[in-house]
């Protein structure tokens, strides 16, 4: 019933054509990720890390742009329900579109429905295997659920990808996915 009442609601712009095939960007993803894992200074690193959201964020068109953009605007402000029906929308019209999940899971994360945060990241890394970002998801949401040893190998696939991302501070020495201590 959800579904149908957002489908009418939007079923004027969107549902006039059928969403378009997401662009393939990893040729453009690994030199990025070649480049991260080369680069110098955590600055540098940053900079790759924003140039591989810009390929993630970049929807399939127009259409979807303007849902995914809502959604990010309503989960900023803090609208979970807003933003799960915005990635809702997003999904049902490009399924095929990754960071719609992979959106949706952060709101779902966020919600601490941790559940249905893994189906949409596991929809997302099927999609896109080496959305850093959705591994790193996937690793908190692992992480939150007590499944440690299943996060620490899904956070070191998504460091790996990009040796810059923030999260990796939960790999050091004491932190929560850090190396396994010897018992006294």
């Amino acid at each position: 019933m959800r579904i149908a009442i957002i489908l009418a609601l939007v079923a004027g712009p969107v549902w006039a054509e059928t969403c378009p095939q997401a662009r393939d960007i990893s040729v453009e993803l690994s030199a990025l990720f070649e480049e991260a894992r080369t680069a110098s200074d955590p600055a540098s690193g940053q900079a790759v890390s924003g140039k591989m959201w810009e390929l993630w964020l970049d929807a399939p068109d127009d259409a979807a742009q303007e849902i995914l953009d809502r959604g990010m605007a309503q989960r900023a402000s803090f609208d979970f329900v807003g933003a799960l029906e915005s990635f809702d929308t997003l999904i049902a019209y490009c399924p095929d579109y990754a960071e719609g999940y992979n959106q949706r899971a952060f709101v779902h994360f966020l919600s601490s429905n941790y559940s249905d945060a893994l189906i949409d990241l596991d929809r997302a890394l099927t999609l896109s295997p080496d959305h850093v970002g959705a591994q790193s998801g996937r690793a908190l949401t692992l992480m939150n659920q007590g499944k440690i040893t299943a996060a620490r190998t899904q956070m070191l696939a998504a460091i790996d990808n990009n040796p810059w991302l923030s999260e990796r501070a939960l790999l050091a020495d004491g932190a929560p996915l850090g190396p396994v201590g010897e018992e006294l």
